[in-house]
């Protein structure tokens, strides 16, 4: 069983990683704008609840994102470990992720942390922005999302690392190097790739 949480400012190469990792340890990515779209698509009675809030142009409330994320926990896939992306994001739901986890009797096994200078991102972001085309990705609002992102995960850094589960990652380099990283912090943790475990 693996249980991971990935977590990493824009720009770190999180999307890349998380599909790296869902790979090598076989396990699903569970991202909640996934779930969402998901329960939508299949008019779920909880899409359709969630469809009607982001019509509305309002956030989804913990209570819904916790029940969709417990709902998809459960699936089968899931039962042999995940990778939660994107959540949690508050207090509230680290501790209802706590209570969902604690049920089975499995707690979290890791936090891979991706980890990266603020200005060599903001050249990334810029750089990838104008390669793309991408107008609305100016400095301004690349260095408004690090913040944001900072403000957010920095309590839940703070109470998975007392709990000694955080792996200080370095994102910056090639893709390959900072996935032998991931693989190497995981691995010092005694979590290994299936292919690993065999030989």
């Amino acid at each position: 069983m693996t249980r991971l949480l990935i977590v990493g400012p824009p720009g770190a190469g999180k999307g890349t990683q998380s599909a790296r990792i869902t790979e090598d340890y076989r396990i699903p990515a569970i991202a909640t704008g996934d779930i969402f779209r998901a329960n939508i698509k299949n008019q779920t009675e909880l899409g359709n609840q969630v469809k009607a809030i982001i019509d509305a142009g309002d956030f989804v409330p913990d209570s819904l994102t916790n029940d969709l994320v417990a709902s998809r926990l459960k699936e089968e896939d899931a039962r042999g470990g995940f990778l939660l992306d994107g959540y949690p994001r508050t207090l509230d739901q680290l501790h209802f992720l706590d209570e969902v986890l604690a049920a089975e009797g499995a707690s979290l096994d890791a936090v891979i942390q991706l980890v990266v200078d603020p200005d060599e991102v903001v050249s990334r972001l810029l750089k990838r922005a104008h390669q793309e085309g991408r107008t609305d990705d100016t400095e301004e609002t690349i260095r408004h999302r690090q913040s944001l992102y900072q403000r957010e995960t920095a309590p839940l850094i703070e109470v998975y690392g007392a709990r000694g589960l955080v792996l200080e990652i370095d994102a910056l380099g090639e893709v390959d190097d900072v996935n032998a990283r991931i693989a190497e912090g995981l691995a010092s943790r005694g979590i290994v790739t299936p292919d690993a475990a065999t030989r």
